[in-house]
């Protein structure tokens, strides 16, 4: 796509004055290992004390894992010791990343001061992962001024959304994708401010026919699971009724995880999560664990960082290992 060409060339409603061009800039080292259950404490946990710890999560038969590995190899070593790479197997190690409440590989977690960070899911370009890094580490010594004048952009677009400056965050997100078509940070946001906008159809036909690379980045996956689930709410009938079910039976757990679809995509996203986290604590066994299922996949929608993701995790944990 050609700057002519970008369909995001205009914001969501106004004229986009932000322009931004692409740099970037390499070094050598190594500064990857494997490790296993018994060594993850001293591997990641310890380590990342004294810098950042990406945990690459990975199995023999995955495809995209292998995609996904050599880039973050190829990067990291670039880095030259900002971060380090540690790979873990699952099909050898499963325990930490079921605690973790990984459900699809590949996945990467940063480790930070002893505790996850950050992380991102699928076989991400290049780019991202170095933009991943840099907000971990700080941008690398000597890198272009023009990829952290993008990475800068994408911060303050994604600060305007936050605070319902939809238009504003659009127009950033806009500036980056004029100079970077392909950027999929980019894209997500946009798609995000649509979302916020009222404009789900526009936000979905943005998202369709992306290259692979694109596609299964995990900021646009997370973006069409919410379209998904705004699309799964608007069926789920009225959250009144739904309340009402819920005076009269309590323990009608069908009626409560659907409100808690509905809630979450009205935004309350700590009510939808306490109302699964109700379920499990009630029934366990209802659906096959079925509430805990949907906790997860609000969380791929929220994101690693978000405060509900964190409060929920944290309860979530509390259900499961007491």
């Amino acid at each position: 796509m050609s700057g002519s060409d970008n369909p995001y060339n205009a914001s969501l409603g106004g004229q986009m004055s932000a322009s931004v061009n692409l740099g970037a800039a390499p070094q050598s080292a190594s500064y990857i290992k494997d490790t296993s259950t018994a060594t993850f404490p001293r591997d990641v946990i310890e380590e990342s004390r004294h810098q950042p710890v990406l945990v690459d999560f990975w199995a023999p038969w995955c495809g995209p894992c292998k995609q996904l590995t050599p880039v973050l190899e190829k990067v990291v070593n670039e880095g030259g010791g900002r971060v380090k790479l540690v790979k873990m197997n699952i099909d050898d190690h499963p325990s930490i990343a079921g605690q973790l409440g990984i459900q699809s590989i590949p996945a990467v977690i940063a480790f930070v001061n002893g505790r996850p960070a950050d992380g991102f899911m699928g076989a991400v370009p290049e780019s991202q992962v170095r933009e991943f890094i840099d907000r971990l580490a700080g941008p690398a010594r000597g890198e272009d001024d023009d990829a952290a004048q993008i990475a800068s952009i994408l911060e303050e677009a994604a600060a305007l959304l936050a605070s319902d400056d939809i238009n504003g965050a659009a127009e950033l997100f806009g500036a980056v994708l004029q100079a970077d078509p392909e950027n999929a940070k980019a894209l997500a946001g946009m798609a995000e401010c649509m979302i916020a906008a009222g404009q789900t159809d526009r936000a979905r036909e943005a998202l369709a026919d992306l290259p692979d690379t694109l596609a299964q980045d995990a900021g646009i996956l997370a973006v069409v699971k919410k379209l998904d689930q705004i699309d799964e709410a608007r069926k789920l009938g009225d959250p009144a009724a739904l309340e009402r079910a819920l005076a009269i039976n309590p323990d009608d757990h069908e009626a409560r995880i659907s409100l808690a679809k509905i809630l979450n995509v009205q935004g309350k996203r700590d009510d939808a999560a306490e109302h699964l986290l109700t379920v499990m604590r009630r029934d366990r066994t209802f659906d096959d664990d079925g509430a805990r299922r949907q906790l997860l996949q609000f969380f791929d929608v929220w994101g690693f960082k978000d405060p509900a993701t964190v409060t929920a995790r944290r309860k979530l944990s509390s259900i499961l290992f007491s």
